[in-house]
């Protein structure tokens, strides 16, 4: 039976009530403790292996990494974070910033990190000291369910009200759409019928745009470590990852050995007719890839394909030919299929970038491995995406890693250009409102000389 989502949003926000005025001490407490339950070795391992039980999708060792990675980076970017009362001060311009809750949160939560995204969300929002209703994709309803029991013990071990956090135990596209409503802030990580939505529900949203990186070696690399860090992020839980590397695009002075060198680490590289073979069974109608496909083994879609010595390949290659629907392996797969293409200049390299990222991917991510640093910063100017990776595995690198800066969360804003309000890694400061306080300070009128002066010596005034 359907739950009550009105009854249920009521006891979240008399719950949210509760808590709204806790003193940073015992907000800090109330994450520690819950971070501690979800984060812990058997709890991390039930939910990894329901996740992919339940899913059918992924690898049970790298759910149960990314499960603990997620949430043990989340809660060391918020340690020590203020998130109560005064976060800001800037005595010269007079101005104080005080953090306030947003209230009641709608998290709409993929199957692709069925567990990991309630940790890394939860952890955040409860941080901000807001109360969360999980809506999960339907395939992922008793993984959402187990991890929020884990988040629900930790809350009554501090004695925090457990409606703070609370899941729909019978998802359905009706019921997110209801409790969007209900709420005051909607974060929605899923494909884009699920964010568009979420932007017309009436709620103030956060979504996320497709996922696509593509990205470039250049002739400067090291052929063997960009090799293996690329196909790190290839076969990572069979590549369910929004970050996922999907193609490369190699200098034609290396292309050859780093094939190779791909083929030595486990790739298959397709011929003409077995792409087309590959092309049927990953979009058997020729635009929606096969649930078949999505998460799944490379030995296994090799198999549907009828690839030899499938059993062995790791992960499958495709030689890129044009971008767009014309040849849909320069879109997003999200499967241990990687698309390869070649350039000359490095001006060809970043044209790729775009127009595949045009194509599949807009705003979200690229990556490079370069020592180059002009190349490095040509592609950081010219790259329409939110984030860009340099020497390192796409798929860990930008959603948070231990060996970079970038905000762990699950949730990745692809700016405008993916039709997101906001272009970073959605996390705690985003579930925050924020009163500035202003104070008077001594007038300060501005220089109409310093600010006009160039234009009048050109224009005159």
């Amino acid at each position: 039976m359907p739950e009550n989502l009105q009854e249920m949003a009521a006891r979240a926000r008399a719950a949210q009530n509760e808590i709204e005025d806790w003193p940073q001490e015992k907000v800090d407490e109330m994450v520690a403790a819950v971070g501690w339950k979800i984060y812990q070795r058997p709890a991390a391992e039930a939910c990894a292996r329901l996740a992919v039980d339940e899913t059918g999708m992924g690898i049970y060792e790298d759910k149960l990494l990314k499960h603990q990675k997620k949430i043990l980076g989340t809660l060391r970017d918020l340690q020590g974070v203020r998130t109560v009362g005064m976060i800001e001060e800037d005595r010269a311009r007079g101005i104080k910033k005080i953090a306030k809750p947003v209230g009641l949160i709608a998290a709409i939560t993929p199957m692709t990190n069925a567990t990991s995204t309630i940790g890394a969300k939860g952890l955040a929002m409860l941080k901000t000291r807001n109360a969360v209703i999980f809506a999960p994709h339907p395939r992922a309803k008793r993984s959402c369910a187990l991890a929020c029991d884990y988040v629900r013990e930790g809350l009554k071990q501090v004695g925090a009200p457990i409606d703070l956090v609370q899941n729909i135990n019978e998802p359905s596209i009706e019921a997110s759409q209801e409790i969007m409503k209900l709420v005051d802030l909607v974060v929605a990580t899923g494909g884009g019928a699920l964010v568009k939505s979420a932007y017309s529900s009436g709620t103030p949203a956060y979504g996320v745009g497709a996922g696509n990186a593509v990205v470039i070696v250049d002739e400067t690399v090291d052929i063997d470590q960009a090799a293996k860090k690329i196909v790190l992020g290839k076969i990572f839980d069979n590549a369910t990852s929004c970050s996922s590397e999907n193609s490369v695009v190699i200098h034609e002075s290396i292309y050859e050995r780093m094939l190779e060198r791909f083929k030595e680490l486990g790739g298959y590289l397709c011929n003409l007719d077995e792409k087309e073979r590959l092309r049927v069974v990953m979009w058997p109608d020729g635009a929606s890839i096969s649930k078949n496909v999505v998460g799944q083994p490379a030995g296994k879609i090799a198999r549907l394909a009828g690839l030899p010595d499938a059993d062995h390949i790791k992960f499958i290659m495709v030689n890129g030919e044009t971008v767009g629907t014309e040849d849909m392996f320069s879109g997003e797969k999200l499967s241990p299929v990687l698309t390869v293409w070649k350039y000359q200049e490095f001006a060809g390299a970043i044209d790729l970038v775009k127009q595949i990222t045009r194509f599949s991917g807009y705003g979200h991510s690229c990556g490079i491995h370069s020592q180059d640093e002009g190349h490095i910063m040509e592609l950081a100017l010219k790259a329409k995406v939110s984030r860009m990776m340099v020497n390192q595995v796409q798929c860990y690198a930008n959603s948070g890693n231990y060996n970079n800066g970038m905000p762990f969360a699950l949730t990745l804003g692809c700016g405008t250009w993916g039709g997101n309000i906001t272009s970073e890694n959605v996390h705690w400061k985003h579930f925050i409102n924020t009163t500035w306080v202003s104070y008077p300070i001594p007038e300060v009128v501005p220089d109409e000389k310093a600010i006009f002066g160039e234009v009048w010596e050109k224009y005159g005034k």
